[in-house]
């Protein structure tokens, strides 16, 4: 199983230069060879694949005007025409939109280089162009005896560096079966509740630095457009960003792998997260408890550790449903976090729908998609297309 390792490190005044020149030479590179493309298909509709692009870098460094895209590493430049290549087979496999040209101020910021583009050996990394190696922090170890395979190096809006090695890691294993199964109701109170009645409480990190960011926010507001203090202040700005994004991270990381590591099954609710942040009084709290962030880190792990995850359809009526007798209810506004069914039981909202998210992804996995569970009111809604999401290695 191949794994990224991502690290923090701290660049000369020349390696940050030389990384900067990179970085505006690969968003150039991109952004012609998308332009030519796109000309090639709305003039003679014609395809322009990687080999043709490849072909035009060539030419491109051989003219006056762009022969300042030999003083960096080839390989990045190369690197991110495989990227363009695979945008447009996305495009064309409609997976993904049409791609978009990369923005000086909002694109990320970044270089990939290959085996033959950098240098690790004993714990030094060197990259093409360089003549000194990145004083990288070794927050953890790398495997054992793993070379890595790639290395992209990245700069985010708070001026930070940041450079990822992917390499093969033997200590990805499948863990022994264990048989759990549980049920996750995603909340804005609770982050999540669990089927057992365990409630896992919102951080809400971006609350706790709001006043902060305000205040950094107001100061930014005040400074002239291309002053050298609106470039400071932005940074300020970006820097308060980062270290949110950091504590909200970090908290996910660990819910996620505890689940993974409890639980053989896991079943979650397909939540539409992009429609749900238009509603203008909650779009704030469902961004900071990036629910879809949540699902990524449980699929990527339950792939790496042989678990499995089953999203539920969106439309499964979870809360309204009666885990005991299964009748169905009527409206139920989000104020109402406990009801009491027909049949007498009273429910905790969040705990019955994680109750019923469990049941309807067990029948996923016995009897197939397409399990109705039982209804009060006959001919009304189905519960609807359960569908696995577990992402075969």
């Amino acid at each position: 199983m191949k794994r990224a390792y991502r690290y923090r490190f701290y660049p000369t005044d020349a390696q940050a230069a030389e990384l900067s020149r990179t970085f505006g030479c690969v968003r150039k590179v991109y952004n012609m060879a998308l332009a030519a493309r796109t000309e090639a298909w709305v003039t003679r509709q014609e395809r322009v694949n990687y080999n043709q692009t490849s072909a035009m870098l060539t030419a491109w460094k051989k003219t006056e005007e762009l022969s300042f895209l030999n003083d960096v590493s080839s390989v990045p430049l190369q690197q991110c025409l495989r990227h363009l290549q695979t945008a447009f087979a996305h495009f064309f496999g409609k997976r993904a939109k049409y791609p978009r040209f990369k923005s000086r101020k909002k694109s990320r910021r970044s270089a990939e280089y290959t085996t033959s583009a950098f240098r690790f050996r004993d714990g030094a990394l060197t990259l093409a162009k360089m003549t000194e190696p990145l004083a990288v922090v070794w927050s953890r170890p790398l495997p054992e005896g793993m070379a890595p395979s790639t290395v992209t190096v990245s700069q985010d809006g708070a001026g930070r560096w940041f450079v990822s090695l992917l390499c093969e890691d033997p200590g990805v294993k499948p863990l022994p079966a264990n048989g759990n199964a549980v049920g996750i109701d995603a909340g804005l109170e609770h982050l999540v509740t669990l089927s057992t009645g365990e409630k896992i409480t919102n951080p809400r990190h971006e609350r706790r630095d709001r006043a902060a960011l305000a205040r950094e926010q107001r100061r930014l507001a005040k400074k002239e457009k291309g002053s050298a203090n609106r470039a400071r202040a932005r940074l300020k700005v970006a820097k308060v960003h980062a270290r949110i994004a950091d504590r909200r991270r970090d908290s996910l990381h660990k819910l996620t792998t505890r689940l993974v590591r409890e639980n053989q099954t896991i079943v979650i609710e397909d939540l539409a997260v992009r429609n749900m942040v238009k509603n203008r009084k909650l779009a704030r709290a469902i961004s900071d408890a990036a629910w879809r962030e949540f699902r990524s880190m449980l699929e990527y792990k339950a792939q790496w550790y042989g678990r499995e995850v089953i999203a539920v359809d969106r439309w499964f009526p979870s809360s309204r449903l009666c885990s005991a007798c299964g009748a169905l209810q009527g409206t139920m506004p989000l104020n109402v976090r406990t009801w009491t069914c027909d049949c007498g039981m009273t429910h905790d909202r969040d705990v019955n729908a994680a109750n019923n998210l469990l049941a309807a992804g067990l029948a996923v996995t016995v009897c197939g998609a397409g399990v109705r569970p039982q209804r009060s009111t006959p001919g009304g809604q189905s519960a609807t297309k359960q569908k696995p999401s577990r992402r075969e290695p």
